[in-house]
């Protein structure tokens, strides 16, 4: 038993280490401009299904995107934890149909917890004040700042223009894998050049 928990550590850490992945320095400067946008373009196809799946699944969320100043996707977060737990994702900010920016979101938790879990993540930036906290701040934390509402399948179809009265509206969507606890209270969201 002992073993078998050693060895469920190790890999945990060994996930938790490649959220957090690094990146190669080396290399010439045309390598790396190619490199950086061939991974933001995958960023932008992945957030394009992601967004696709909210909206065939919540048909509210389309009408809240008519009304919103930008939505930022993450398209996967991956949530490890043994007791200690980490989370990682990078996503988009979208204004209209066009990409404004690259950001990343990362969050560590300590508790009861244990398992691997991914999931989407979409917030919707109703006003000018909130988009602007998020573009101006050096990380913008959830819980902190602007009001975010989780929304679920009840509160989406509750929404309409005269109930919209807070900043962000996030949409969690997609979760696979087993996880107790998910929720994005402290989780740190900060911009990228992909």
């Amino acid at each position: 038993m002992r073993i078998n928990l050693t060895i469920y550590l190790i890999l945990i850490t060994v996930s938790v280490s490649m959220l957090v992945g690094c990146e190669s320095t080396g290399g010439k400067q045309a390598s790396m401009d190619s490199q950086q946008s061939s991974v933001a373009a995958e960023i932008d196809r992945e957030v394009d299904i992601a967004l696709a799946q909210l909206f065939q699944t919540t048909p509210e969320a389309r009408d809240l995107a008519a009304r919103a100043k930008g939505i930022l996707v993450f398209p996967h977060i991956l949530k490890a934890g043994f007791i200690a737990g980490a989370q990682y994702g990078k996503g988009a900010m979208r204004k209209g149909r066009t990409t404004a920016g690259y950001y990343n979101i990362v969050a560590a938790s300590y508790g009861l917890q244990a398992g691997v879990q991914s999931f989407s993540y979409a917030m919707f930036f109703m006003n000018d004040e909130a988009l602007n906290y998020l573009e101006n701040s050096s990380g913008f934390e959830v819980g902190i700042g602007p009001s975010v509402v989780v929304v679920d399948a009840g509160v989406a179809r509750t929404l309409t223009s005269t109930t919209l009265k807070d900043d962000v509206y996030a949409f969690i969507y997609g979760q696979h894998g087993l996880m107790a606890g998910l929720g994005l209270q402290g989780s740190k969201i900060s911009r990228i050049t992909p």
